[in-house]
């Protein structure tokens, strides 16, 4: 059972014993109460994992790419026939609504292996230039160190390129929300993906998240977390020049431009605001609305929010669950009641968990209006359901609000067409999405400025997990 393997870590094909008998508690958010434990590693068991996979890495890099997507298409097909079980542990650790786990969380691991697999079918793996041939080929032993907020999102966007590429890894998730981790080394397993492939290690980041960046054996780290860990992770590596891959923080704008359908559009970042209860870095946590028409989008907004439904997580109508921990829902309290001290206009929520919550880390969706770039809600990412509402005179003054951050990893326009397009060629952000489209699992996704480097999704993933060979005079003739 997954409740005897949250004490173990999967190494080189097995199950096998921590190094010490440290163990820390899994809180379910929604109740505040622990629910199982998980044993903690150290760096032993870092450097166990780190040999596994680096003895692994000359082998299984000599697979054929057609091998490898064989692989990746089994561990798809053990995935989804493990979704409910994903559904549930997402909804137990982290306090996503059942739907929400389901529909969003699940999904997301699953469209990002299917999505690598197309993206390996067309890869240019090797080609001709001239008389030099070109090779893409995997880079080696990855570090992979994946936070609680979206886990198989996450995981699935990282472990699907790096496999294909014919990299071994050591995948480190939050040991705040680790039983999809988990499974997820049960569906490899079950797959069968070759002993020290992939390799599982629970623990802290000070602890096996620093060993793992500073490993001289490891030749890529790729994280997704704070800009602060961040840091600290391309610090630890430093020393050893191995590449590090980072998706940080965000503060993402979302300008309305006056030709905007302002009810609909306010209404449609309400919701990409609150989703997932405000706990994604690509959030659009600053809209921008012209002054002549913020009234109009106050109401709007808060019309939006009133249809928010706050419920406990195994109830299918729930549309928005807990924040994932005591810590985060102090810290966006005291967001909110900043904002509140520094004269922005409460529109919406506010302080406290909702009127029906009287257990777990429940929020109240909130809105500020009448809120300035000065402002710390305007400049903090909240990581919470916080959004501010920032009136604009000129479309050239929301511009530059919008791109005075230190953040740059999403952006959003809604409005005509032309108008919209032409806005978002100049914002600093490395995705911008116009009129709220359908999430395309083919961009790339990944930021400018403090939210990181590199690339993720499909093919963008893969060249990330790659090292470019030249055979020079390949194609000469004797």
């Amino acid at each position: 059972m997954i409740s005897d393997r949250l004490l173990k870590f999967y190494i080189n094909g097995a199950w096998v014993q921590p190094s010490t008998a440290q163990r820390l508690a899994v809180e379910n958010p929604a109740t505040g109460e622990a629910f199982a434990d998980i044993a903690l590693g150290t760096a032993a068991d870092a450097e166990r994992a780190v040999m596994a996979a680096r003895a692994a890495f000359a082998g299984f890099s000599a697979w054929p790419v057609s091998d490898r997507i064989a692989l990746l298409r089994r561990i798809a097909a053990e995935y989804d026939r493990r979704a409910e079980d994903f559904a549930q542990a997402m909804r137990a650790e982290m306090g996503a609504p059942i739907t929400w786990s389901r529909e969003a969380q699940v999904w997301a691991g699953a469209v990002h292996l299917e999505s690598t697999i197309q993206a390996a079918e067309r890869f240019v793996w090797e080609e001709m230039r001239g008389t030099t041939k070109v090779i893409h080929e995997g880079i080696g032993v990855c570090a992979l160190i994946t936070p609680w907020n979206w886990p198989m999102n996450q995981i699935a966007c990282k472990v699907a390129p790096a496999l294909v590429a014919g990299c071994t890894m050591v995948l480190k998730p939050s040991e705040i929300a680790p039983l999809s981790a988990t499974l997820f080394a049960e569906v490899c397993d079950a797959a069968g993906v070759p002993p020290g492939v992939f390799n599982l290690v629970h623990g802290t980041g000070p602890e096996v998240g620093a060993r793992l960046s500073s490993h001289p054996e490891v030749d890529m780290v790729s994280f997704t977390g704070s800009t602060r860990a961040g840091v600290a992770v391309a610090q630890a590596a430093a020393p050893t020049v191995k590449r590090v891959a980072q998706e940080l923080g965000g503060k993402s704008a979302n300008i309305l431009l006056p030709g905007a359908d302002i009810p609909a559009m306010v209404a449609a970042g309400v919701e990409a605001c609150m989703g997932n209860t405000g706990q994604s870095c690509d959030a659009p946590t600053r809209m921008f609305v012209p002054r002549t028409r913020a009234e109009e989008a106050y109401r709007a907004a808060e019309e939006a929010v009133a249809a928010i439904v706050i419920g406990p997580t195994d109830d299918p109508a729930t549309t928005m669950g807990p924040l994932v921990s005591g810590a985060q829902w102090a810290k966006v309290q005291g967001l909110i009641e900043t904002g509140i001290t520094e004269g922005a206009r409460l529109v919406a929520g506010g302080l406290g968990r909702p009127e029906a919550m009287g257990q777990g880390w429940y929020a109240r969706p909130t809105v500020f209006g009448e809120v300035t770039p000065a402002m710390t809600i305007a400049r903090e990412e909240i990581f919470g359901p916080v959004l501010s509402i920032l009136p604009y005179d000129t479309v050239e003054e929301a511009i530059v609000m919008a791109n005075d951050t230190v953040y740059g990893l999403a952006a959003y326009v809604a409005g005509p067409v032309e108008e919209a397009r032409a806005v978002a060629r100049r914002l600093r952000a490395g995705q911008v999405n116009l009129n709220h489209p359908a999430w395309d699992t083919f961009a790339p996704f990944g930021g400018y400025k403090q939210s990181g480097n590199g690339r993720e999704y499909a093919d963008w993933g893969i060249r990330d997990f790659c090292e470019v060979k030249a055979i020079v005079g390949f194609g000469a003739e004797d």
